[in-house]
């Protein structure tokens, strides 16, 4: 792939598992200084070791994304240890089936509801609002990558929270696009279907019908599987690099054909 990213600066929130580690590990790869970010510090590290190993220039920051004076923290401690910012990648988001077994609307608790808030979208914003005085100072093609989801578009049962917050997300992408391109800031996000993630697999290996969850997750796919999660590193890096310096506002649907269609391929 070449360095793509040579010698940008980028921040990577939930870097510490699945989709956040993976796009961490491509932008290392692909020649970026890589600022680890998340609240699990062990998990963190895990991910910053693996960087460091195999020749990358990195660091990590634990970091509450519910805190703004923590995430005002990891913006400054980025420009500090790097000398700016050019790219920011918002990654990190929670899901209510996480969190809680009662996950209808009439019946999801209101703190979990704040969580899924917080977390998925006022700490995109908040994220931009303190990297944006470092981003609008960067020479190297400054440009924020928000992750969205196909629950952005459409909804799934028991996930009020989560797909209220991706849809949020796909509007607060195009908005941060307009208020910052006369800054020559591009904001773009992408939106994943069912991606083969610690997660996913920690949600399938606690099914009964292991089959009927696979089924469940893959049908809709019109390509037969779950995505890979270097699949989506790759997009994430494109969206965050020079050769994507035309694209700004857009949201990339990364799901396999899942919303191509209003069907689900029989077993």
């Amino acid at each position: 792939m070449g360095n793509r990213l040579d010698n940008k600066i980028c921040i990577v929130t939930g870097a510490g598992s699945g989709m956040g580690r993976g796009c961490a590990i491509e932008m290392a790869a692909q020649g970026g200084k890589v600022m680890v970010t998340d609240v699990n510090e062990a998990a963190a590290r895990e991910t910053l070791d693996m960087l460091l190993s195999a020749g990358g220039e990195a660091d990590m920051f634990v970091c509450n994304l519910r805190k703004a004076d923590e995430i005002k923290a990891l913006m400054d401690f980025t420009a500090q240890r790097f000398g700016g910012i050019d790219v920011l990648h918002n990654n990190a988001a929670v899901h209510e089936t996480d969190l809680t077994s009662k996950t209808s609307i009439e019946e999801l608790p209101e703190e979990i509801w704040d969580m899924v808030y917080e977390i998925n979208l006022k700490a995109i914003w908040l994220t931009t609002r303190y990297a944006a005085p470092y981003l609008k100072k960067s020479v190297r093609g400054p440009a924020i990558v928000n992750v969205a989801s196909t629950g952005s578009f459409v909804s799934y049962p028991q996930a009020g929270a989560y797909c209220a917050t991706k849809g949020g997300v796909l509007l607060l992408t195009k908005a941060t696009a307009v208020d910052l391109a006369p800054y020559g800031i591009r904001c773009n996000c992408y939106c994943p279907g069912a991606i083969d993630t610690p997660m996913l697999q920690k949600y399938y290996a606690a099914a009964p019908d292991k089959d009927a969850i696979m089924s469940v997750l893959t049908g809709a796919h019109l390509i037969p599987r779950l995505g890979k999660v270097e699949e989506i590193a790759k997009l994430a890096c494109f969206l965050a690099s020079d050769d994507s310096s035309f694209i700004n506002g857009a949201s990339y649907v990364i799901d396999g054909g899942t919303l191509a269609w209003r069907g689900m391929r029989a077993a």
